[in-house]
Order: structure tokens, then C-alpha cells, then sequence
């Protein structure tokens, strides 16, 4: 009976002993866990609100006009120059020739302004010739007015003397009024030739005005004439680099207006992780700290990164609508700071992989 007794007293002393050992374990494990927690949350910082990122080019149509045809599909790939999207182009082609008609225009009106300026410049050429030639008529009839005026002194002295007969006086006298009426009508000839020059002259100058005139014109519809072209060139849409086309939403049959985007095209060379750490997390961070990244479509792989940048404004300064705190009543919200990440030595077949907007744990070393 006495065994008994000793037996299940050294039972319960057992049993009562288990529970502090237990107890005292538990609370030692999660001392040396927490303190091991606390220590290492000294030296990192981490998020789970992080993406995979990359360069998204926006497909823009630069002018308006229906879709002819769609050459890629949803998710394709595609290289820098392959055509993505035909425009209908009738109404560029018209345009091109309506411009391609004017240029022609305005060159065959330089060809006729500097056809009139040849000809202008030839009678200014024969009016100047015309007005020497008559000088040199004007010069003689005044040497001839000169002599008949002295032949007419003289007669009228020997016809007083009645040395010559009335008759031969007269034919003196008449002699000198010819040669004055002679003279008169050179002058009034070289005056009208050198009136026909000067409007010659401004004849000239209009014209080399409209030659001016004709070759500015001409430009202009070479300008347009390229322009045109541009816009012809615009009605086929070519990919502007290497990637993945995103969802095509166009249809054949539709209207774009011009500054439209169309669709994406995300290149797949480049690859980096924006993680947006709270605004409490980022005091100890810097430019070029290790990180350690780990990617939800990647199970039990880590990744090796670095941080690259820190945005010059939280997230929701960017957003469509930002808040303003001034204007109603002020709730203090932690807000996120996003940080770029670059990948460091990331296999090539894994950034084929990779996509945009796929969910990433990212932990940064403040060491």
C-alpha cells in the first residue's frame, strides 16, 4: 500500500514538472526567435507591395483614319520596323497628288516669270541701243543747226547788200528752220525710247519680283508635298522596337483619331522590380544595397538584386486624382515610396519569363 502511494506521488511530481520545462522552453525559443527577429529587422527592410517592371511603348496613330487591316495578333511578338497596323490611305494618296499638281503649278510659273524677265531685260537692251543711236542723231542735227544758223547770219548780210537774190536767202532761212524741226524731232524721239526703257526697267523688276514670289511659292508646295508624303507613310504603323504586343482592342472598319493609343508594346530585354516601402522603411536606405527578391511565379528561387533609385514622390502624388489635405478633413495614411530595383546576374531565360505586373517579395539589406 505504501508502494502505491510512493508511486503516484512520484507520478504527479513528474507531471507537475513537465509543464514549466515545456513552459520554459517555449518562452526561451521565443525569446532567442523574437531577439533573433529583432535584430535582423535592424538590418533589412521588406514588402511584399512589388511588381516586375519594364518598358511599355505606347502603339499611337499620328494621323486619323479607318483601319484597313490588323497584322498582329494579342500577345505577339514582334521586331523594331514590322508593320502592326494599315490605315486606309485614299484620301493621303489624294492629297499627295493634289500637291504633287500644285508644285507643278508654281514651278511652271517660275519658268513664265523668268521667261518675261528675258524678254523685258532684251528690249531694255534695244531701248538702250535705240536712245544711242539717236544721241548720236541728236549731236549731228545740232551741228547741222549750227551751221545753217551761221549760213543764215551770213545771208542775211549779203541780202541787204543785194549780193544774193531773195530767193537764195530764203532757201538759208528755210534750211535753218528744218534743221531746228529736225533736231526737235530727234529729241522728242530719244525722250520717248528712254520712256520705253524706264518702263522696260520696271518691267524687269516686276518680273524678277514674281520670279521671287513663284520660287517662294514653290517651296511651300515642296512642303507640302513632303508633308503630304509623311502623312502617307503614317497609314502603315510600324512597331517602334523589339516585344510583346499587349491586347490588340482594334478592329478593320475602325476609326482612330490621330494621337490615339492603340494598343501596348512591352519590350522583354529589360526587366527591374518596383517596390513601394512604406515611408517609415526608407530612412537607412541608399543606392546600391543588396536585395534579396523573391517572385510569387517562382516558388522556393531567390533572385539577387540592387537598388537602383528612389522616386521624388510617393505613389499617390502620381495618381490621377492626388490627395489634397488641405481640402476636407486630414487622415494621416502611411503612404509607399517607390523604390527601382535592378536585377543582378538574372539568367536571360528567366527575364523571357518574366512578365509585367507579376507580384515580388523584395527584402533590402541595410548593411
Amino acid at each position: 500500500m505504501e508502494n502505491n502511494n510512493t508511486s503516484n506521488t512520484e507520478s504527479k511530481k513528474k507531471k507537475s514538472l513537465v509543464f514549466p520545462i515545456i513552459l520554459a522552453a517555449v518562452l526561451i525559443g521565443g525569446g532567442i526567435f523574437g531577439y533573433r527577429s529583432y535584430t535582423y529587422s535592424q538590418y533589412h527592410e521588406e514588402t511584399d507591395d512589388a511588381q516586375i517592371a519594364s518598358n511599355m511603348n505606347p502603339v499611337i496613330s499620328k494621323i486619323s483614319g479607318y483601319v484597313a487591316e490588323v497584322k498582329v495578333k494579342d500577345n505577339q511578338f514582334v521586331k523594331k520596323g514590322d508593320t502592326l497596323v494599315i490605315l486606309d490611305n485614299k484620301d493621303q494618296k489624294m492629297a499627295l497628288e493634289q500637291a504633287l499638281a500644285a508644285l507643278g503649278t508654281a514651278r511652271s510659273n517660275i519658268s513664265s516669270a523668268q521667261s518675261a524677265t528675258n524678254a523685258t531685260s532684251k528690249n531694255i537692251g534695244s531701248s538702250e541701243a535705240a536712245v544711242r543711236t539717236a544721241n548720236a542723231q541728236i549731236e549731228a542735227a545740232k551741228v547741222n543747226v549750227w551751221k545753217t544758223s551761221q549760213d543764215l547770219k551770213r545771208y542775211e548780210i549779203l541780202v541787204k547788200d543785194h549780193s544774193i537774190t531773195q530767193q537764195q536767202y530764203e532757201q538759208a532761212l528755210a534750211a535753218k528752220q528744218s534743221a531746228d524741226k529736225q533736231l526737235q524731232v530727234l529729241v522728242d524721239q530719244k525722250n520717248q525710247i528712254a520712256q520705253q526703257t524706264n518702263i522696260a526697267s520696271s518691267q524687269t523688276a516686276a518680273s524678277n519680283q514674281q520670279i521671287s514670289v513663284a520660287n517662294s511659292v514653290a517651296k511651300q508646295r515642296e512642303v507640302d508635298v513632303e508633308n503630304a508624303r509623311l502623312n502617307l507613310s503614317y497609314t502603315i504603323i510600324l512597331a517602334p522596337e523589339d516585344g510583346f504586343v499587349g491586347k490588340v482592342p482594334i478592329q478593320a472598319g475602325q476609326f482612330l483619331q490621330a494621337g490615339s493609343q492603340l494598343f501596348s508594346l512591352i519590350k522583354n530585354d529589360q526587366k527591374w522590380v518596383v517596390a513601394n516601402f512604406k515611408e517609415t522603411q526608407v530612412a537607412k536606405m541608399t543606392e546600391g544595397q543588396k536585395v534579396h527578391i523573391e517572385i510569387d511565379a517562382f516558388p522556393g528561387r531567390d533572385f539577387e538584386g540592387r537598388v537602383s533609385s528612389f522616386s521624388p514622390a510617393t505613389g499617390s502624388t502620381f495618381s490621377i486624382l492626388p490627395p489634397d489635405n488641405a481640402s476636407g478633413n486630414f487622415v494621416k495614411v502611411v503612404q509607399r515610396l517607390p523604390v527601382k530595383i535592378d536585377f543582378v546576374n538574372l539568367d536571360k531565360t528567366i527575364v523571357q519569363k518574366l512578365r509585367t505586373g507579376m507580384n515580388v517579395k523584395a527584402e533590402v539589406s541595410l548593411k
